[in-house]
């Protein structure tokens, strides 16, 4: 089991740590009197060990006063230590061992927290520790910042962390500890307070996260609705106002497995989720952080109900991101997905925008963005929807591709320009050739009223040349 694994390995770790610090303390040993405030740290961190110490072992005590002794145990582990100097080690290494041993009961005896006051005191602990203020980097908009290449703040405490989140995850799955009365206590204060932590820059804590609240949602059945507003407030958040936050991945992919579940048909409540904080996360500057998880969010819905694929789509090219080509290779990977879920009845409403906007990644000089939209004819379905439209969708799309021929710097995408033309001439030569002899005819009227609009503008010069030189 994993929780075991999860001990063994921590017990390897203290073996190891107390062999390091034995050989530390006999290299640095010093004759010199201590200061006084050593000696306070000193007395300090003897009075926590000793707080640990007068507490006996879990399996020395009869079966009967185990509970009272837990109880105290997690009382103790409510004390949060400081780790950001080295003063209270044995402190800190006491209470590590003694949430190991909690870690380890509560594995071992599955009746540990049958009673409503045990309960309280293992969610108390758990609070004590892991609800405080996070450490956040500077958040200014100006600052040069790049999300893949700057190094995580990670969590000073994260030795008695650990230790916390796998007591708090093996409290919340234990087949004993009853939901109706557990929800006295992880209550929506608590929820609140928990999914602010997701902002946490330790992924290995955003991870214990993910885990615990996906098991809260599918265990309290009183928290869910609670649980995806509090999400939809942090997406808001973001959206609206902050436009950066660690854990929207995570978030998004607890939501992914949430959609999954839902009933059909779905609830205007779930649609109206979709619609407000969903999709405008595509307008977040660093969309690319959670891409995949948003893109599995939008395929999920669309797989509930095909008609959401309108909605999604078109509000996807509403908020297309013109100036900036990665955003737009991976809205055009999202949206390829969508489309493979279209229904021909939707497509059919949302070819006209679809195909102006397919027209202008074709001819876009960036070359990736080019690629990507002609790729899409790598898609049998996609190119199947495209000719059964095609007396709207051909005219405008094969300008675009005659304008690339001509125009395109790149070869590869002049290679593949050349690949869709044949592809659009095999599915209906007549019609291409009317659509071809439209753009050139298109495209001899663009330059004919290109060529009057400079010989105007000539005129115009050699007026305002000669009246100046009038005067």
């Amino acid at each position: 089991p994993r929780a075991m694994k999860f001990i063994q390995t921590m017990r390897r770790e203290t073996r190891d740590a107390a062999a390091g610090r034995r050989r530390g303390n006999e290299s640095t040993s010093k004759d010199t009197a201590p200061s006084s405030n050593s000696q306070e740290s000193k007395f300090q961190d003897s009075d926590d060990v000793a707080m640990f110490a007068k507490l006996p072992k879990l399996r020395d005590v009869p079966e009967g006063e185990q509970s009272e002794l837990l109880r105290l145990k997690l009382e103790a582990c409510s004390h949060v230590f400081d780790f950001t100097n080295d003063t209270y080690q044995k402190g800190r290494e006491a209470k590590r061992l003694t949430l190991l041993e909690i870690v380890d009961c509560i594995n071992s005896n599955q009746k540990s927290f049958v009673n409503a006051s045990l309960m309280r005191a293992a969610v108390d602990m758990v609070g004590a520790n892991i609800f405080r203020a996070l450490h956040v980097k500077s958040r200014d908009p100006l600052a040069f910042s790049d999300p893949e290449g700057d190094e995580p703040n990670l969590e000073p405490a994260w030795p008695h962390l650990q230790i916390v989140y796998e007591f708090f995850l093996c409290f919340v799955v234990a087949n004993n500890v009853d939901p109706k009365v557990a929800k006295q206590f992880v209550d929506q204060n608590f929820m609140m307070k928990f999914l602010d932590l997701f902002d946490s820059e330790d992924p290995r804590e955003r991870d214990y996260l993910k885990t615990i609240l996906h098991r809260i949602y599918g265990k309290f059945m009183a928290l869910r609705s609670f649980i995806r507003r509090a999400m939809q407030h942090v997406f808001f958040k973001v959206i609206y106002e902050c436009e950066t936050h660690n854990g929207v991945g995570e978030l998004l992919e607890i939501l992914g497995s949430v959609i999954n579940g839902f009933a059909l048909p779905l609830k205007e409540e779930h649609k109206d989720f979709l619609v407000k904080a969903l999709i405008p996360l595509h307008k977040v500057k660093f969309l690319a952080a959670f891409y995949q998880q948003l893109s599995y969010c939008m395929s999920q819905y669309v797989e509930k109900d095909r008609r959401l694929a309108y909605e999604i789509i078109t509000s996807i090219l509403r908020y297309w991101p013109v100036s900036t080509a990665s955003k737009q290779v991976l809205f055009l990977n999202e949206l390829e997905e969508t489309l493979e879920l279209t229904q021909p009845s939707e497509f059919h409403r949302l070819q006209d925008v679809l195909c102006r906007r397919l027209s202008m990644c074709i001819t876009c000089p960036h070359f990736q963005v080019a690629e990507r939209s002609l790729f899409y004819w790598n898609n049998d379905f996609v190119v199947k929807l495209i000719n059964q439209n095609r007396h709207k969708m051909f005219p405008v799309i094969v300008a675009a591709l005659y304008r690339n021929s001509k125009q395109h710097w790149n070869s590869a995408v002049h290679g593949l320009t050349f690949n869709v033309l044949k592809i659009l001439m095999e599915a209906d030569p007549q019609f291409f050739d009317e659509c071809a002899a439209k753009s050139r005819v298109d495209e001899e009227l663009q330059e004919q009223a290109q060529r009057e609009r400079e010989h105007r503008w000539e005129h115009l010069q050699k007026l305002h040349d000669a009246q100046t030189g009038a005067n």
